[in-house]
């Protein structure tokens, strides 16, 4: 016998019973960004591997050490794209849609990054992402913010998580800033944790945020960011706070809070939890009003997010906040008996159908005696099952069997779908 092909590692399947779910999650997160006027927008899974390293930034740990890249037949370096605002930068502003224009778009799809597996980090995980071009004033940073709010109160999970915030300001307030870090670190490079030693050289302000308890004490002492803010930073944050503050959407100041990707400034965010241990960060996101020149396009501010569709799920899963509807559901089983009911149950089905577009109608297929077409319906969890036999053809009837009560009447054919509605409003 051949081997069985198995899933990649950190690479998971979504079974029949969780996709319902992921269905449910993508229905709200649409129908909430939707009212606030951002509009779909799709991009390929595979970039030129120049996009991640010029957007994300070569020094970070995606691009050093997480990517999946590879080369084509033509030589040409490839990466499976390990996060979405690059690649939507790319393709928005590929399409002209950037310059001296207001955009609101979102996105959602698998994303790729080679790291050890766990529970809410995986090397194929799925974010839905919204990004904003063409504002660079702090009122669109809180449109971003209370969406997210929106949500998480759509969902039920607004008391389950916090906003903490930070401003890390224009470039020039951070670069001195890092002078100043690295300075003081270096006198401290040998205590540090081996990932902070390195972004010594690379990326200082990741150090920020390690979660090496040595390294958090030498922190303590170090220089803070907070005093290397530039003016103009200070004051788009102050009116950030203000509009939060005057909309009742409560944060905290984080100021060790810096975001792992080179194309922030000014503004950062998280929404974390405590219900999922380490992996706490289930939304996050900052502006980035440089990006768009530095991946070739002409200077526009943008500010956006990404959430980690499986956190959210997983999250939603251990408050049980899934509700009963985001379930797979069937609402009428048909069990046929004979030819000609079969026969008839094909055009019962589509007229059930035609009744209400909602209604899920599962027709019995392959035969089977009574007593297992019957087990089949209620292992499916039908609300009804419409047994149609040749006798019940004969006289245009079918019995319809209530299968949480066990309660069995009989029908008229031409009145069941009105029959089945008032039954589905109780």
């Amino acid at each position: 016998m051949s081997r069985k092909v198995q899933a990649i590692r950190g690479m998971n399947d979504i079974l029949p019973g969780q996709s319902s779910i992921w269905q449910y999650l993508e229905r709200t997160v649409a129908d909430v960004v939707q009212g606030y006027g951002y509009q779909q927008i799709r991009f390929p899974i595979v970039e030129s591997t120049d996009l991640f390293k010029r957007g994300v930034g070569e020094s970070t740990d995606i691009v050093e050490k997480e990517m999946y890249t590879f080369n084509d037949r033509n030589g040409e370096s490839l990466t499976l794209r390990p996060e979405g605002t690059a690649s939507c930068v790319r393709a928005a502003d590929q399409a002209g849609l950037l310059f001296n224009q207001v955009q609101r778009l979102w996105y959602t799809g698998p994303m790729f990054r080679y790291e050890r597996p766990q529970k809410g980090r995986y090397r194929q995980f799925h974010q839905i992402g919204v990004e904003s071009f063409g504002m660079a004033t702090p009122d669109i940073d809180a449109e971003l913010i209370i969406l997210t709010a929106r949500l998480w109160k759509r969902l039920g999970l607004l008391d389950h998580v916090e906003l903490q915030l930070n401003t890390i300001g224009l470039a020039v307030s951070r670069d001195l800033f890092k002078a100043a870090l690295v300075a003081y670190l270096s006198e401290y490079k040998d205590q540090l944790d081996a990932d902070s030693q390195r972004r010594l050289d690379t990326n200082p302000l990741r150090i920020l945020d390690s979660k090496d308890e040595a390294t958090q004490r030498i922190l303590e002492n170090a220089p803070n960011l907070e005093d290397f803010i530039d003016e103009e930073s200070q004051l788009h944050f102050d009116r950030l706070k203000q509009i939060l503050t005057e909309n009742d959407v409560p944060f905290t100041i984080n100021r060790a809070l810096v975001r792992g990707l080179d194309y922030y400034g000014k503004t950062v965010f998280e929404w974390v939890t405590t219900h999922l241990g380490a992996q706490a960060t289930v939304c996050a996101g900052g502006r980035y009003d440089g990006l768009v020149e530095q991946l070739g396009g002409k200077s526009t501010p943008g500010v956006g997010f990404a959430m980690g569709v499986e956190r959210l799920i997983l999250l939603l899963e251990e408050l049980n906040l899934v509700p009963e509807s985001a379930q797979a559901k069937v609402d009428v089983f048909l069990v046929s008996l004979g030819n000609q009911a079969e026969l008839a149950s094909f055009k019962l089905s589509e007229t059930l159908k035609d009744t209400d577009s909602s209604w899920t109608v599962l027709r019995q297929c392959g035969g089977g005696s009574f007593k297992n077409q019957m087990k089949k319906a209620d292992k499916s969890g039908a609300r009804f099952t419409l047994i149609l036999g040749e006798d019940e053809l004969a006289k245009g009837i079918c019995q319809v069997k209530n299968m949480s009560t066990g309660e069995q009447n009989e029908c008229d054919l031409n009145s069941l779908p009105s029959y089945l509605s008032q039954k589905f409003e109780h």
